[in-house]
């Protein structure tokens, strides 16, 4: 199986243009991805930097017509006249589906600083004849203590839907809502974390479990042992990003499919966002 994650910063690449098009040619050139975890896709925020068009669900959904687009957003407000302004993550798989989750991510007071709305898209996927759990989220960028909640939510998340695997729910006498779809332990977890390699919510997301749960590992770590991570951010855009390229964009495996993981690399050549794309093949 093939998966990019990418913050797409909604089309916009390092020269101000949007261009969706473009970034579905950059993930196409990179390999022939059964899944696609984007972050920072738009409905309705045309005022954005490059302004782009109204709805971006639906421009990839015609970029993509091979996929399934499965969009969650974060913010998700309604203009005057009625249409929507959403702001959040798209998984899109050419893979059935089997079950979807949309996870507000916890967003405490924290009036010091900027902060909106964030949301983990989780999705159920059948690879041959097992499921596996696909999450893509996208962290708080300036609040610490938002995305310190963000990040033991996500695990909190992680620790029950193990539970739900090593304990499956009863069914109802007949088939509907209470006929439980099998959760599966096996996961991946994608995305921007916000979060450079020595910042508490990336550190506590690799954390030990204890109790059974699979732990989180970086696909990054364990395919390059002993190398620093790839930079991720601030590689061409460096009116927004000034400082040196670094990483905060990861790619977590749960410790029972990390075996099976074949590749994790960050392509550093294009300049299409603001963030480069992590591309992920696990043998399944």
């Amino acid at each position: 199986m093939e998966l990019i994650s990418w913050n797409i910063q909604w089309g916009r690449g390092a020269g101000g243009k949007v261009d969706l098009a473009r970034t579905i040619n950059t993930l196409r050139g990179m390999a022939d991805a059964d899944v696609l975890c984007l972050q920072e896709v738009t409905r309705g925020f045309s005022d954005l930097a490059g302004q782009p068009q109204t709805d971006q669900v639906a421009e990839l959904a015609t970029l993509l017509p091979e996929y399934r687009v499965i969009f969650a957003p974060g913010v998700d407000r309604t203009h005057r006249d009625g249409s929507p302004r959403q702001f959040g993550n798209v998984v899109a798989t050419r893979l059935p589906v089997r079950e979807i989750f949309r996870h507000a991510l916890p967003w405490p007071a924290d009036p010091d600083v900027a902060s909106m709305p964030r949301v983990a898209l989780e999705v159920t996927v059948q690879t041959g004849t097992r499921p596996l759990r696909i999450i893509c989220t996208h962290l708080e960028y300036y609040s610490t203590s938002q995305r310190a909640a963000q990040a033991e939510a996500l695990r909190d998340w992680h620790a029950q839907a193990c539970g739900h695997a090593r304990h499956p729910g009863r069914s109802e006498s007949k088939p509907g809502p209470f006929t439980p779809e099998p959760r599966p332990s096996e996961a991946i977890l994608c995305g921007d974390f916000n979060s450079r390699p020595d910042d508490f919510a990336y550190r506590r997301m690799l954390e030990p479990y204890g109790d059974g749960t699979p732990d989180w590992r970086d696909a990054w770590i364990h395919m390059h042992p002993g190398q620093p991570h790839a930079p991720t951010c601030a590689l061409y855009d460096k009116q927004q990003w000034p400082e040196p390229p670094f990483a905060c964009d990861f790619m977590l495996v749960s410790d029972d499919l990390v075996g099976k993981v074949r590749r994790c690399e960050v392509n550093g050549l294009t300049d299409a966002s603001d963030h480069q794309p992590i591309h992920l093949t696990v043998d399944l």
